[in-house]
């Protein structure tokens, strides 16, 4: 049985659609990344705390960073078995998630990386059957 995969990725959620003999199936996986803010203001005037003003930030980027990872480890569980895949999205997640893949030892299936903007389901799915 032939299963290629396609993508639409970003840090909130990835929608997988899969193209088997069968037919095909659409999946949502949410990230539960809390919002990655960055830090607005310098060390407070007259505040004593300049070699602890980061450590909240390190923790809060460090947490980030886990969640990110959970969410992509969960992402490529959905697509390990795909002989064919295309990475669809806006941002930045569409490349570190290939990244993640190529250190997976699954570079060679990648057969696309797109940047594209917001898509609905069916967009998305309509695009991966194009495709494949």
């Amino acid at each position: 049985m032939t299963t290629q995969a396609g993508l639409w990725i970003d840090h909130r959620k990835a929608v997988i659609v899969t193209v088997s003999d069968e037919g095909d199936t659409t999946e949502v996986v949410k990230s539960n990344v809390e919002r990655h803010v960055g830090h607005s203001g310098g060390p407070r005037a007259g505040g004593s705390h300049g070699s602890r003003a980061g450590a909240g930030e390190d923790t809060r980027e460090r947490r980030f960073e886990g969640q990110l990872n959970k969410y992509y480890d969960e992402v490529v569980a959905c697509i390990r078995e795909a002989e064919a895949i295309l990475i669809l999205g806006p941002g930045e997640a569409k490349g570190e998630l290939k990244t993640r893949l190529e250190h997976d030892g699954l570079g060679a299936r990648i057969v696309g990386v797109e940047t594209v903007d917001k898509m609905t389901d069916r967009q998305i799915a309509a695009k991966v059957r194009e495709r494949f």
